[in-house]
């Protein structure tokens, strides 16, 4: 790396938080409910050649349920997972390194976040698993790095007084994309003095199409209401949402492990869907699925069964265990149904090219894996052919405006997946009086026009929250 590119930055500085957020109705992850979730909220202060210094701010869901399926209860795994957050904190505090945030983002996960993570796994994952010495996942590692990763991304535009996603190019960085991503064998594809923002949109989308999540636990039509629905103003049934948000699109959370419940699952939605003007769907089955055949026989029950259904089905998402290399699966007879995209599985561009080998051929990908993955991702994605989605975390809060501009530099296959409002609305009240497009969707988008100004557009000096004090500040 150069040392002498003036605009280059350190780290001198960094904060961090747990936000506790319950959710107003639980969301149901594979085999596991989400009704309560701790959000991550980090504060990096960069330093830049010159002597300037600059904050900025990133928020993560520490997504127990997402992130780390297991049958160990949640309370040890959510504790675990927080203390390694604060281990994370402590080791970005003492990076000492220059660069551009995509160069000093992509060597921490190259080089410090594997050791930080075998040596917690090496001791007992600090003794929070009360000496169960079950193994974090990787994910989970991704996922608690990416704050720290969001907001030296951030801090980096504000230090230099521009958006953050001008920077993605030279003379801003270093390094081409060469030095980080490596083409699929045989392929045609030369990364060699290719940057970042060449694979970007060339201006963001201002008015994202929005899709709204159907979970496992929602209830579809009036009797299947029990009466414990939350009555705080805000929808419950599916039709209330579509009629007050004007929806288009709608993803379907599914079992994966109860083939007739997925398939009427499927069909219930659409009827519901048809009759409140929804133009596509989407089916996600959460890891769930071991063969092939479980998915391609529902996709063919449809086409046959309920053709309009099948055509208005966009794509598939992630029916299959999440690591390729221990569930190495040839998923052709699915994609050559539908397009079918990697979600858990795509933790960075080299997960990508081994999901591309086994015939995925869509990446979704999140900002909670980290802001400089998602973007090598993307690169490397769209270089080979891919299609591109933005799929959320249920991100509240800060996290939701990184999400939704992700989704706006990026050609996706339509718009974005956004859901927190459905699941915690209230949550985000402070920051919704400032972005408020961002937060409530009306006629089926959300709108970016308030995220404007350098770094990330968050406005953090309008949004009017107390917070609690730090977990960590050095």
């Amino acid at each position: 790396m150069s040392v002498s590119n003036p605009r280059d930055c350190r780290v001198s500085g960094v904060s961090l938080w747990f936000l506790p957020v319950a959710t107003r109705v639980p969301l149901k992850f594979g085999t596991e409910a989400l009704t309560s979730v701790t959000c991550a909220r980090v504060r990096v202060t960069v330093v830049g050649r010159d002597g300037r210094e600059a904050t900025g701010w990133g928020e993560t869901p520490l997504s127990v349920q997402w992130v780390w399926p297991s049958a160990t209860p949640h309370g040890p795994r959510h504790e675990a997972l927080k203390l390694f957050t604060q281990l994370l904190a402590r080791a970005w505090a003492g990076c000492m390194e220059w660069g551009h945030p995509v160069e000093l983002g992509h060597d921490f996960v190259r080089d410090w976040l594997p050791r930080l993570h075998e040596d917690f796994h090496a001791s007992d994952l600090g003794g929070a698993m009360g000496g169960g010495g079950e193994r974090m996942p990787w994910l989970a590692a991704l996922v608690a790095c990416s704050p720290f990763d969001i907001a030296l991304h951030d801090a980096y535009g504000r230090l230099h007084g521009v958006p953050t996603y001008d920077t993605y190019q030279r003379p801003w960085m270093n390094r081409d994309l060469a030095s980080f991503l490596s083409p699929a064998p045989g392929a045609t594809v030369d990364f060699r003095g290719r940057d970042i923002r060449e694979w970007l949109r060339p201006e963001r989308s201002e008015v994202l199409r929005a899709w709204h999540l159907v979970g496992g636990l929602d209830p579809v039509r009036r009797p299947e209401l029990t009466g414990a629905e939350p009555d705080d103003g805000h929808p419950v049934l599916l039709e209330d949402w579509i009629r007050r948000d004007g929806l288009k699109c709608l993803k379907v959370k599914l079992r994966g492990t109860d083939p007739e419940w997925d398939w009427q699952r499927m069909v219930a939605v659409d009827a519901v869907a048809r009759e409140g003007g929804v133009e596509w769907l989407t089916a996600d089955f959460n890891c769930t699925v071991r063969d092939p055949a479980y998915v391609t026989d529902i996709l063919d029950r449809l086409m046959t069964d309920h053709p309009a259904t099948f055509a208005r089905l966009l794509y598939v998402e992630q029916p299959f265990p999440y690591e390729l290399a221990e569930h190495p699966i040839d998923v052709r007879p699915v994609s050559a149904r539908k397009p079918l995209f990697l979600d858990e599985s795509a933790h960075d561009w080299r997960e990508v090219e081994r999901g591309r080998g086994l015939g995925w051929t869509g990446v979704a990908l999140k900002t909670c894996k980290t802001q400089t993955g998602a973007l090598l991702s993307a690169c490397w994605a769209r270089a080979h052919g891919m299609t591109l989605m933005v799929q959320d975390l249920t991100n509240p809060m800060l996290a939701q405006v990184t999400h939704a501009l992700l989704a706006a530099h990026v050609p996706t296959i339509m718009g974005v997946e956004t859901n927190s409002m459905q699941f915690y609305p209230d949550a985000s009240l402070p920051e919704s009086r400032v972005h408020p497009g961002l937060y409530r969707r009306t006629d089926g988008c959300i709108r970016m026009e308030t995220v404007r100004g350098p770094g990330f557009g968050h406005r953090m000096e309008e949004v009017q929250r107390e917070m609690p004090g730090p977990v960590f500040a050095g």
